[in-house]
């Protein structure tokens, strides 16, 4: 088959298409010809070189195609059929995950980054990820899905416990990840405040849901939060950008007030006054992914159509390099695809 692999870290250029072995199919596994597979920060830090990746290696989190192959011990699914996949792997054996707490599993890990990923034709994966979806969805809509909604729900549902009425500023709003909570907090009528780089990704979110609208790079995002929330700031801040935003985020937030993050993408190293912490009673949550259940409920709202998936383009997996380009300069508004 072909794949998408790179040998050494570095930059766009170390990604190669080229022939690499079929998967062998496990009893109790399923083949997947993967017909789309949405590119995540996940790909670029990968490439760049993060501990825990082998080399070669193939990234790929969020994939969608169709069943190509059943090992003999699968007897609920068919050749043909249309699915996507949940984007980690476990061990589905450990007190965690019998628990229902998969993210809390030793083994734990995203799809393509300690194992390898979809930027390639065939992949073999557990039963467990295997999730068949509506003939009206997609491949790249369905492969725009998995991570990002799954991360957002985790965060907001799961970890800041969101309610009716809320108020939440959602920090990069044209974001895979932000694209998805934007919708999420619409769907539990919150008020949202978003935040983007020009004018046409703030026209974007407003379509999405958004209420409020901040340009992070004229505006500060704290000044703006208390001027539209009338001083009294916002219950949650949706925050995955990191030390760039970190402190904005902070004095966004109410007394008693949450901020629930994901990731780090401009840096991981944040300064924090603890005495404005415990004096203003604030609660600071982190997040990853999530659990099965969580995949499952957000899910049921993707195929109810109450969520919507948001594609920005798509590349040949051919192509890839020039997609991690794209990517790596914040262009897009939702999810960037390869398809093989």
């Amino acid at each position: 088959m072909k794949a998408i692999r790179f040998h050494e870290f570095g930059g766009p250029e170390v990604l190669r298409y080229e022939d690499v072995p079929d998967p062998v199919v496990r009893k109790d596994h399923v083949l997947v010809r993967i017909r789309a597979c949405a590119l995540n920060h996940l790909d670029i830090w990968c490439r760049k070189g993060v501990p825990g990746v082998n080399l070669p290696h193939i990234n790929g989190s969020d994939i969608s195609g169709e069943i190509f192959e059943l090992g003999e011990y699968i007897t609920d699914l068919k050749v043909g059929q249309r699915v996507l996949l949940v984007p980690m792997s476990f061990d589905n054996i450990c007190p965690k995950c019998v628990a229902g707490q998969q993210n809390f599993c030793p083994q734990f890990t995203v799809m393509g980054y300690k194992n390898d990923g979809g930027n390639c034709d065939l992949i073999a994966v557990p039963r467990v990820n295997v999730v068949p979806i509506p003939d009206w969805l997609g491949y790249d809509e369905a492969a725009s899905v998995p991570l990002v909604f799954l991360t957002a729900w985790h965060m907001l549902v799961g970890r800041a416990q969101i309610r009716p009425g809320q108020t939440v500023l959602v920090l990069g709003g044209s974001s895979g990840v932000g694209t998805a909570a934007i919708q999420i907090c619409k769907m539990f009528n919150c008020t949202v405040i978003t935040t983007a780089g020009d004018e046409h990704k703030l026209e974007k979110a407003k379509q999405l849901g958004a209420d409020y609208l901040i340009d992070h790079y004229k505006q500060s995002i704290s000044e703006e939060v208390k001027r539209i929330t009338g001083k009294q700031g916002v219950d949650i801040v949706f925050e995955h950008v990191g030390r760039v935003t970190w402190t904005e985020s902070m004095k966004a937030l109410k007394p008693g007030g949450t901020v629930v993050t994901c990731g780090a993408t401009t840096g991981p190293e944040a300064g924090i006054d603890l005495r404005f912490v415990y004096s203003r009673q604030l609660s600071m949550l982190g997040s990853f992914m999530g659990n099965m259940a969580d995949f499952h409920e957000v899910m049921s709202h993707i195929f109810s159509g109450r969520l919507k998936p948001v594609v920005d383009r798509t590349f040949p997996l051919s192509e890839t390099q020039a997609a991690h380009e794209y990517l790596e300069k914040s262009a897009m508004f939702g999810k960037v695809v390869l398809n093989p």
